[in-house]
């Protein structure tokens, strides 16, 4: 592994992996502050409502993930082939049409969200805070969507220390009003949900400014000609190309959110301490997956690299190096749980019912990094290769094939069922994409 000549690709890969791996983890550390400051509040059903109401925001902006997934391997295989103006229109496309889908989805607010809080059920207060919380947030998912099509398009271009510091600086505008919202002002679970709308749209202009900052002759020579941008932008062709992949990575993506809202849902449904104590859980499953996809996305944009230049050579070597170094971090992972887990929920709420329960299932979380460090990186694997059917179809045998019989299976062993089942969902992902990728590498590269 450690061979001379590789040498160059593991400090390629590390370039490129760690910001992402820093810069990842800030996401969901983002979410434990949340988490902390409501959990500090006198009632669970504060964390429970603004865990919903996040849930559901979350879930609109996971369920676009395609935009973030299709600009990255676009835009990777384009930086492979040297093609700078194609690989911005990649971008422009790519937040008009995030955009578009958040203004979409804030003209249906009030359809979408009586039919969500419906399906989530729980307690009449947890109802409440989610509505409030979610009426605020949903504003902000225009930005949200953007954010994901520039940070794919950073991402795909090699650009992780951009990427690093453009989500720290916008984490921490986050976290400055969480604590000035909540704590000084008093807003409670509104407070929260205005600090993130807030710091949504920071992250899309600071991302736009730095963009149009460091590429500005490029985009000048782009807008020269307004008329052939747009026909450059909404060419049939190019446009159908671009629905039909992303049309696959949605499917994807659907069945996958499908399954984080059963937990929630269901979590809801056997009483407000529990989905109390899942949402920390959640979060530390976050911390996890966010983490370990800091190896997947630099195996993203090199895959794609490669794959465009179409060096097989090249793209072989990055999957083993991957594949090795999400292990290594996976590891490191169940290490860190296996030690500061209790610490963690200290940290996060002083309800001690919510303590009790959550700290049962810590074992999952501590089991979690080694079942699913696999999946992670599989899955940047296949977005590089921009081969989007391969992932809904793993992804749909996961969880019909998986998820939900042994759900059906286990329920009663309760809320521990619960988790059994999402780990194999996990472990069945990774699996799947495993096997086609070792199987059918011929074809796949």
């Amino acid at each position: 592994m450690f061979k001379s000549s590789h040498l160059d690709q593991h400090k390629r890969l590390f370039y490129l992996a760690l910001p992402m791996i820093l810069s990842n983890i800030t996401v969901p550390l983002l979410g434990l502050v949340d988490t902390a400051v409501i959990g500090h509040l006198e009632h669970a059903y504060f964390l429970g409502g603004s865990t919903i109401g996040a849930m559901l925001i979350t879930s609109v902006v996971w369920l676009c993930g395609f935009l973030r997934m299709s600009t990255t391997g676009l835009s990777a295989q384009t930086l492979g082939l040297g093609d700078l103006s194609k690989n911005l229109l990649i971008l422009i496309r790519g937040v008009c049409l995030a955009i578009v889908i958040g203004i979409v989805f804030i003209l249906l607010q009030n359809p979408f969200l009586d039919l969500a809080l419906a399906v989530a059920g729980g307690s009449e207060k947890v109802q409440f805070y989610a509505n409030q919380y979610a009426q605020i947030r949903i504003w902000g998912v225009p930005a949200a969507l953007a954010n994901l099509v520039i940070l794919g398009w950073l991402i795909g271009n090699q650009q992780g220390k951009t990427v690093m510091w453009l989500l720290i600086a916008t984490n921490v505008i986050n976290i400055i009003l969480d604590l000035l919202f909540v704590y000084i002002f008093h807003w409670q679970v509104q407070g929260v949900a205005f600090a993130s709308l807030l710091a949504e749209y920071s992250a899309m202009l600071l991302g736009i400014t730095l963009i149009a900052h460091h590429y500005k002759s490029a985009l000048t020579k782009l807008g020269s000609d307004f008329r052939q941008l747009c026909r450059e932008l909404f060419d049939k062709q190019v446009l159908l190309n671009y629905f039909q992949l992303n049309r696959d990575i949605l499917i994807r993506t659907l069945c996958l959110q499908i399954c984080f809202l059963f937990i929630t849902f269901q979590g809801a449904r056997l009483g407000d301490t529990v989905v109390a104590a899942n949402a920390i859980l959640m979060n530390f499953l976050l911390l996890i997956s966010f983490g370990l996809d800091g190896i997947a996305n630099a195996a993203e944009a090199l895959v794609g690299e490669a794959h465009g230049k179409k060096n097989t050579k090249q793209l072989k070597l990055t999957v083993r190096i991957a594949l090795f170094w999400s292990f290594i971090f996976a590891c490191l992972y169940t290490l860190l749980f296996s030690t500061l887990a209790h610490f963690f929920l200290g940290i996060i709420s002083d309800i001690s019912s919510v303590i009790t329960f959550a700290e049962q299932y810590l074992f999952w979380i501590i089991l979690l990094p080694l079942v699913s460090c696999w999946c992670f990186l599989y899955d940047g694997i296949y977005i590089g290769l921009m081969q989007a059917k391969v992932m809904r179809n793993s992804m749909i045998i996961a969880t019909f094939g998986c998820f939900f019989p042994l759900w059906f299976l286990l329920q009663g062993f309760g809320n521990h069922g619960l988790w059994a089942a999402f780990s194999i969902f996990m472990l069945a992902r990774g699996a799947t994409l495993a096997w086609h990728f070792h199987c059918y590498r011929k074809e796949s590269i």
